[in-house]
């Protein structure tokens, strides 16, 4: 069974990891490819591959073309990055929950004191 001091220990070594990503971009890159009519072919060819980083703004797809190897890579790092940081979040709020649970089963039972009864001083 893991340890109130485990869990403690874990959650902080979590807050560390988030603490180092220095970058992070919500999203998913995709590929795309056109369809062009090549002089004298018949049949359309695809170009691209151009790729295009998308995200969700509210009720809006916003993208951006990632023109360069050196901005594809990035915002690949960046992609990986918030996903590294969403599971981060979700086991901090794992650890936390399991934390709270063992610490109310451990905590010693408080008396109640007994109420006043409504007697009258005679």
């Amino acid at each position: 069974m893991i340890t109130i001091p485990q869990l403690q220990a874990r959650r902080l070594t979590i807050l560390d990891e988030i603490r180092s990503i220095d970058s992070m971009r919500r999203g998913t890159i995709n590929e795309q490819f056109f369809p062009v009519q090549r002089k004298g072919q018949k049949q359309k060819s695809r170009r691209g591959p151009y790729y295009v980083l998308s995200r969700r703004e509210g009720d809006k797809t916003v993208s951006q073309r990632l023109t360069t190897p050196e901005a594809l890579q990035q915002a690949r790092e960046d992609v990986e990055s918030f996903k590294r940081f969403q599971a981060l979040c979700r086991e901090y709020e794992r650890l936390t929950e399991k934390l709270g649970a063992i610490e109310r089963e451990t905590a010693p039972e408080k008396k109640r004191l007994k109420p006043e009864s409504n007697k009258t001083g005679k």
